[in-house]
């Protein structure tokens, strides 16, 4: 999902429903440990970055993508 959205905010409410189908606070936690999780591993490639948008959800960004 984050790569459909790449570059733009996919929010949790979204993520939640399409992947969990449903939100809740347990989804919810599992959703943030599994973002803490890929964080670690994207941070090895400085061209990605996974961000927080306070409030909405997350953003995937590439840099240097071909165009």
């Amino acid at each position: 999902m984050l790569c459909v959205y790449l570059n733009y905010i996919l929010t949790r409410e979204i993520a939640l429903r399409k992947i969990w189908d449903y939100d809740n606070y347990f989804t919810a936690r599992s959703m943030d440990v599994f973002i803490t999780k890929l964080r670690k591993y994207l941070k090895e490639d400085d061209n990605v970055e996974l961000m927080n948008v306070h409030g909405n959800g997350y953003r995937l960004v590439v840099k240097d993508q071909l165009q």
